[in-house]
C-alpha cells in the first residue's frame, strides 16, 4: 500500500524560509503522475496552494506566487515545496496530494490519488 509520508514542517520567523517534502513509498510505484499541495487553517477551508502536473507544469495560489516553489525528484518518488518570505498568514497544516501510478500487474499500472498525513507551519515572532 503506498503511503505518502511529508516532512519539513515547524517554527519560522516571518521571512524565514522552509521545505516541505513529501516522499511516497511501499507498494509497487512506477511514478508520480502530479503532486499538489494544499494548505489548511484554523477555522479555515483547505487551500490548494501549489500544483505540479505530469507535463512539470506548476500553477500557485497568487498569494504565494513568487514565494513558493513546487517541484518532484521522480528518482526519489519524493515532491517539495520550497516556501520563502514566509508570512504570518502562511500559518497553516500543509498536505501534500499525489495521483500516483503503481503496476497492477506486470504490464498494466493504474492510478490512484493519495494524501500526506499533514505538517504544521507556523510563521510568528
Amino acid at each position: 500500500q503506498v503511503q505518502l509520508v511529508e516532512s519539513g514542517g515547524g517554527l519560522v520567523q516571518p521571512g524565514g524560509s522552509l521545505r516541505l517534502s513529501c516522499a511516497a513509498s511501499g507498494g509497487d510505484i512506477d511514478s508520480i503522475y502530479a503532486m499538489d499541495w494544499y494548505r489548511e487553517a484554523p477555522g479555515k477551508q483547505r487551500e490548494l496552494v501549489a500544483q505540479s502536473n505530469s507535463s512539470g507544469r506548476t500553477r500557485y495560489v497568487d498569494s504565494v506566487k513568487g514565494r513558493f516553489t513546487i517541484s518532484r525528484d521522480n528518482d526519489k518518488n519524493t515532491g517539495y515545496l520550497q516556501m520563502n518570505s514566509l508570512k504570518p498568514e502562511d500559518t497553516a497544516v500543509y498536505y501534500c496530494h499525489a495521483l500516483i501510478l503503481t503496476w497492477e500487474t506486470p504490464t498494466r499500472t493504474k492510478s490512484e490519488d493519495y494524501w500526506g498525513q499533514g505538517t504544521q507551519v507556523t510563521v510568528s515572532s
